[in-house]
């Protein structure tokens, strides 16, 4: 099999916008190709700074040793994805929930919104979509079933940068054991 020069890609947002997200429940349908609508309930979290979305997979194991030293087994302890990106839409009350949660805020922008920081408050289980339009214009949906904020960055608030929070998601395996399903189409 030869190098394929068209197999290299990069991600850019679609237009319309390009990473959703639900609270989980069990009557929200999930999609299941790259065209499929999102089911209502989904909104958009709006504009991700230009550093975009950044995925990590996690591996950390284990060496088992039999008597002598050698390495007889490698026993995974953990096998982690997590998502990272900055949501710069911070008047969006969308943005705001899923950082202080869906009860903790209220209102809307043009009457007014309030936000509770609670100490308690330990994040929501969240379905997120992620569409991107990859070199070539292949269509690319992650979809990622269950996840929690597990690290908001600082927020800077000065006159030449974007406030916004850059979240890290931390994926749950859903029944069938993903944690994130991706779908491809040229």
């Amino acid at each position: 099999m030869a190098n394929t020069a068209s197999n290299v890609t990069a991600g850019t947002p679609k237009v319309a916008g390009a990473i959703y997200t639900a609270l989980v429940s069990a009557n929200l349908t999930l999609p299941t190709d790259t065209d499929a609508n999102l089911a209502e309930g989904f909104e958009c979290v709006g504009y991700i700074s230009e550093d975009g979305l950044k995925r990590a997979k996690e591996i950390t194991s284990e060496s088992i040793r039999a008597w002598g030293k050698d390495v007889v087994m490698r026993k995974r302890t953990a096998n982690d994805s997590n998502l990272t990106f900055k949501m710069i839409e911070y008047l969006n009350t969308v943005v705001q929930k899923v950082v202080y949660g869906s009860e903790n805020v209220t209102g809307a922008l043009s009457t007014g919104v309030t936000i509770h920081d609670k100490a308690s408050y330990e994040g929501e289980n969240r379905v997120w979509i992620i569409d991107q339009i990859m070199t070539g214009n292949v269509k690319d949906r992650m979809v990622i079933p269950n996840a929690v904020v597990t690290a908001v960055s600082e927020v800077a608030y000065k006159d030449n940068e974007a406030a916004g929070y850059e979240v890290t998601l931390g994926t749950i395996p859903n029944a069938a054991g993903d944690t994130i399903i991706e779908y491809y189409k040229g």
